[in-house]
């Protein structure tokens, strides 16, 4: 924005601190004039009286001190100029120093550099605070740039790998015209297919990061006992008993990302179990101001150091036991944790000591009322249900 140059914010001051002092002074040698000059009587300086006999001679009259005031109050007003204009420089410079550093960290940001902390030291005042509000928002931006960065280069990454492996199998069906072309359609159909699901992925990834969305009453319980209806056939089959328990938990939010949540944290627990004999508990309760949903899975023990980084995207936690039937994309919890924020909520990350992981998440709940008793399609909440 282009703007005409104007004073400087320490000029401003100074001129304000030079003539407070400069009114300060002038009220006071006022005071001096009302209350003393004033009733000063008019007389010639040395006139001789005579009352009752005694004889008193009169000192200087208004006028004289007047001619004497006038010239010092001058000076004495000329100096608190002079003095307000250099002190007022000086401590206006003081008082700008923490606001100067913002500045130039703030230009050193704009450049792109945002590494650089002004780290403002001393006690607590409305300057350090600004300066580290500064600092923690650099540090916010930093590291979502870095992760925008990270996730750019795998996104790249992922979406070239099935379309250079498409590149591969048609050049190799050129080169060889006597392949099988059943076996050809298949494989370009499997990594269609993977593409198709890593850009929808994506597509939701983006979607859930923004708050752009209708905000309903939902019930978690309700998620709950759909994600496991869905994903039962597939537990099923790795002989993984799963179970949904616990009670209305009522939460404002998008139905349909709430739904993916739930969806995603579910198919989880399933694909990163044990290979046979494993366990799946889905849990809904209601809190004062909040619902909460955990699932919790058995399988091989998880570091630490995974579930820090589990969140972010194409992180597929390749320590956890994963069948090669659902081999992912990478992005289940990336998509959890971004739907989660949506709704300003929480997402914890437990490893169990025996194996597995403990997920907890806590949604702001919604107000009483605002729930219809039944779930789009008319299934009403069942409590429990053994898989």
């Amino acid at each position: 924005m282009n703007r005409r140059p104007g004073l400087s914010a320490r000029l401003k001051l100074t001129l304000s601190y030079a003539g407070f002092l400069l009114l300060a002074g002038t009220l006071m040698l006022a005071v001096v004039w009302v209350f003393v000059l004033r009733w000063l009587p008019e007389v010639d300086p040395g006139r001789i009286q005579e009352r009752f006999g005694a004889v008193v001679i009169t000192g200087p009259n208004r006028s004289d001190l007047l001619r004497g005031f006038a010239p010092a109050a001058g000076a004495a007003l000329a100096f608190l100029l002079v003095f307000g204009l250099l002190g007022g420089w000086f401590l206006a410079g003081r008082m700008l120093a923490p606001l100067n550093r913002i500045a130039e960290a703030a230009r050193t940001a704009a450049k792109g550099s945002l590494s650089h902390r002004i780290r403002l030291h001393g006690r607590e005042d409305e300057f350090r605070e600004l300066a580290d509000v500064f600092d923690a928002m650099l540090d916010r931006l930093e590291t979502h740039v870095a992760e925008q960065e990270r996730f750019a280069a795998n996104a790249s990454h992922e979406l070239r790998t099935p379309l250079a492996v498409s590149k591969s199998l048609l050049d190799a069906a050129r080169d060889d015209p006597a392949r099988r072309r059943d076996e050809l359609v298949e494989r370009l159909h499997t990594i269609n297919t993977r593409a198709i699901d890593l850009t929808e992925a994506l597509l939701l990834l983006s979607r859930a990061g923004t708050k752009n969305f209708t905000r309903e009453a939902v019930d978690l319980s309700l998620l709950a006992e759909e994600a496991a209806e869905t994903l039962l056939p597939q537990a099923e089959r790795r002989r993984i008993t799963l179970e949904v328990t616990g009670e209305e938990a009522r939460v404002l939010g998008s139905g349909e990302l709430l739904l993916r949540m739930v969806t995603n944290l579910v198919q989880n627990a399933v694909v990163h179990n044990l290979p046979s004999g494993g366990t799946v508990t889905v849990h809904t309760e209601a809190r004062r101001d909040e619902g909460v949903l955990r699932v919790e899975n058995t399988g091989r023990p998880v570091s630490p150091d995974l579930v820090a980084t589990i969140t972010e995207p194409f992180q597929r936690g390749d320590q956890r036991i994963r069948t090669d039937e659902h081999a992912g994309v990478g992005l289940g919890l990336a998509i959890v944790h971004s739907i989660v924020r949506a709704h300003d909520g929480t997402l914890d990350l437990t490893p169990r000591p025996a194996g597995g992981l403990v997920v907890t998440i806590r949604l702001p709940s919604g107000t009483r009322g605002d729930l219809p008793g039944e779930k789009p399609g008319g299934r009403p909440a069942s409590g429990s249900r053994r898989r």
